[in-house]
């Protein structure tokens, strides 16, 4: 159902750093961008995730209650992608763990302060 989300940045470059090390973990890559947005996916057809400007050209700003959730195929790839967001400088918001028997994951705040969870599902 999800085709992408789109984060706003006050510091694009910073960012999209983050995002290279960070979702480069998961093999996702930069797939396409325009002169606001630099879109990451893992393959066509798949949810993306947007880094950019915000439309209005106000000042990005984090949404109370906003945190996309990002699934992997193992709680190993959860770890590792949290340990990748730690090295980057991320603040943690949980450390990788079970959270119910179905879901394991992990939370941190990229650059801009964005809650992000990477997990595993089952």
């Amino acid at each position: 159902m999800l085709a992408y989300v789109t984060l706003g940045s006050n510091n694009k470059e910073k960012a999209l750093a983050f995002y290279d090390a960070v979702l480069g973990e998961m093999g996702a890559k930069r797939f396409f961008a325009n002169d606001r947005l630099q879109f990451y996916g893992v393959g066509p057809g798949q949810p993306m995730i947007a880094i950019g400007d915000p439309w209005d050209k106000n000042a990005a700003t984090v949404g109370n209650g906003v945190m996309p959730a990002l699934a992997v195929d193992s709680r190993d790839m959860v770890d590792k992608v949290y340990k990748k967001a730690m090295e980057m400088g991320a603040p943690s918001e949980g450390e990788p763990g079970e959270r119910m028997p179905t879901f394991y994951g992990a939370y941190f705040r990229d650059p801009d302060g964005n809650k992000i969870c990477v997990c595993k599902l089952g």
